[in-house]
């Protein structure tokens, strides 16, 4: 059985709306808007753990429209690499509309090292993938650690403890780098408020990041019905860069779904318009 971690409390929410911030800027360098929006880790204490935001790549959707999408978990750990590759390979996500394609029984074979510009990670021999989802799932893996290091270190990949020169027909003898986020990662996305969360106060502050199309963000907040009770437009920073946006939303108490959509400049001709959602409680 998978084990579930917790969502984030009131002040990890709070810490990490400020890391949302703080990391927009990357830490693989200026402009680099691909990378996660998360600060890059600093060591703990020896033996101390430390409950850590990490951020945590799913899959949304199946074939071609297949995408990444973060979320971030709240970790206890000594090590962020390990910890973040450990609630990958054994945590489902919060999110019911994501999943993942690891196979259940994959777990750490040795410990996430870095060193020498390259990131190993070390599994013990998973499970079969379908070869249609062998690469995004591979990518899940990359993203995550890349995101946990606050870096674009490629990603050494060793099944028990060794070297291999394929799995599930993906060339891993070298280290792997990032697919292009454009056409991996989902363009826009809500990071907070996380799934299933509850607010206080009667507002709700949704954020998150967005590459679309003159900076352009829609949203819109249904109730429980169904029935759309606010909407409008936000602008993420930059245009056609993976980059923040931040809006807020006064609401009555009561469970609501929040989505965030990309405009569509082509007018229904072009490929279907990316979107993402959050079902939320304002108490």
């Amino acid at each position: 059985m998978r084990r579930r971690s917790g969502h984030l409390g009131v002040l990890a929410a709070g810490l990490l709306a400020a890391a949302l911030v703080a990391g927009c800027a990357g830490a693989g360098g200026a402009g680099d808007r691909g990378l996660p929006s998360s600060p890059a880790p600093t060591p703990a204490a020896p033996g101390v753990q430390e409950q850590r935001a990490l951020p945590v790549y799913y899959v949304l959707g199946d074939g071609e429209q297949a995408r990444l999408v973060r979320e971030f978990h709240a970790v206890w750990t000594t090590d962020p690499l390990t910890g973040a590759v450990t609630e990958l390979l054994g945590t489902p996500p919060q999110d019911p509309d994501l999943h993942t394609d690891w196979p259940d029984e994959t777990a750490l074979h040795a410990p996430v090292t870095r060193g020498d510009g390259v990131v190993t990670v070390d599994v013990a021999r998973p499970g079969d993938v379908p070869a249609e989802r062998a690469a995004l799932t591979l990518q899940q893996l990359v993203y995550t650690v890349q995101g946990a290091a606050g870096s674009t270190d490629p990603v050494r990949l060793l099944v028990d403890g060794e070297p291999v020169p394929t799995l599930w027909g993906q060339d891993v003898s070298r280290p792997i780098p990032r697919a292009d986020p454009y056409a991996t990662r989902l363009l826009v996305q809500i990071d907070d408020p996380a799934e299933g969360a509850t607010v206080g106060g009667g507002t709700v502050t949704v954020s998150g990041e967005a590459a679309v199309f003159e900076a352009t963000v829609l949203w819109e907040v249904r109730d429980s019905g169904g029935i759309v009770v606010r909407s409008g437009v936000t602008t993420s920073a930059e245009g056609m860069r993976f980059s923040p946006f931040r809006f807020t939303v006064p609401l009555p108490p009561g469970s609501y779904e929040i989505t965030v959509a990309e405009d569509d400049p082509s007018g229904g001709e072009g490929r279907p318009v990316q979107r993402d959602t959050r079902r939320v409680t304002v108490a």
